[in-house]
């Protein structure tokens, strides 16, 4: 059976299969076993360094012990070291009053926030503003709750009177890719960096010499190496979890950052096509 569908026995699984593993493949499975808190918080190309091998050996062990990639051995072994509660919300205890749930969970975005303001390089920041306002186009990728900020993304970016569309599905975010130029820029998003739908679309984007932003939390991670331009946002959160909780908001923070940025620029530009939008839209009010 695919332990994708039954993942609550990772660390067990490694230790009755550890004899049938390759010499690497037995160096890795140590370093999951003795590790496992910290195994959770990497990245695949974090994981490679810590033990000196290839993310094809991570991929192969994982295929070997029947996960579908690193991102779902992640997710079982974050079953077995972590209670059913703490994989929605670390910080916050179930017997938690409402008031003490509040300061938690603004208390985690706060340190994000501030985690973030360290990480952040002007020069980065600088050349994402200049490729943005000289692009030809806009293309944004984002999957799951990425894809809610990629919206917003199109829909604010749009004032700056660039074509930008946003892609949520995996067919249409390569088969724009496929249709980009190098005048052209993708930002894609993506918490852990690892999304493999999204790092497709945009090697697909890369090899078409798009330039490519990438707006992640792990600076190391596949969809970072692959970027020209990466904004790395921290977000204090187990990266296993399915939905990304306060990095949505640091994210949105950074490009916030990248709006106003660009907006300052071309300050002429940017208010005559907003004075344009308020008229076109100022019919459909009451």
């Amino acid at each position: 059976m695919d332990r994708d569908q039954n993942p609550n026995a990772c660390l067990s699984t490694i230790q009755s299969m550890f004899q049938t593993l390759t010499k690497t493949e037995k160096k890795l499975a140590e370093y999951i076993l003795n590790n496992p808190a910290e195994v959770v918080h990497l990245t695949i190309t974090e994981l490679a360094d810590r033990c000196v091998t290839a993310e094809a050996t991570i991929t192969r062990l994982c295929k070997k012990l029947n996960y579908s990639g690193f991102q779902s051995l992640k997710i079982s072994l974050a079953t077995d070291i972590y209670q059913p509660f703490e994989s929605v919300y670390n910080e916050v205890n179930v017997d938690d009053p409402l008031q003490t749930v509040i300061g938690k969970i603004f208390q985690n975005i706060n340190e994000g926030l501030q985690d973030t303001l360290k990480l952040l390089h002007t020069e980065a920041l600088d050349r994402a503003i200049s490729a943005v306002l000289s692009a030809r186009r806009i293309d944004v990728y984002g999957s799951g709750g990425s894809a809610v900020i990629a919206a917003d993304v199109e829909h604010r970016f749009s004032r700056f009177g660039i074509p930008v569309r946003a892609y949520a599905d995996q067919h249409m975010q390569a088969s724009s890719a496929a249709l980009l130029h190098r005048h052209d820029v993708v930002i894609a998003i993506s918490h852990t960096g690892s999304n493999r739908d999204v790092i497709q679309a945009v090697k697909i984007a890369k090899d078409n010499e798009a330039t490519i932003i990438a707006l992640t939390s792990h600076l190391r991670s596949p969809l970072g190496q692959i970027a020209d331009i990466v904004l790395q946002g921290m977000a204090r959160e187990v990266n296993y979890r399915t939905e990304a909780m306060s990095s949505r908001l640091v994210h949105l923070a950074i490009l916030d950052v990248l709006y106003v940025g660009a907006m300052l620029r071309q300050p002429d530009r940017i208010t005559d096509n907003m004075q344009k939008i308020r008229q076109a839209i100022a019919s459909r009010r009451l």
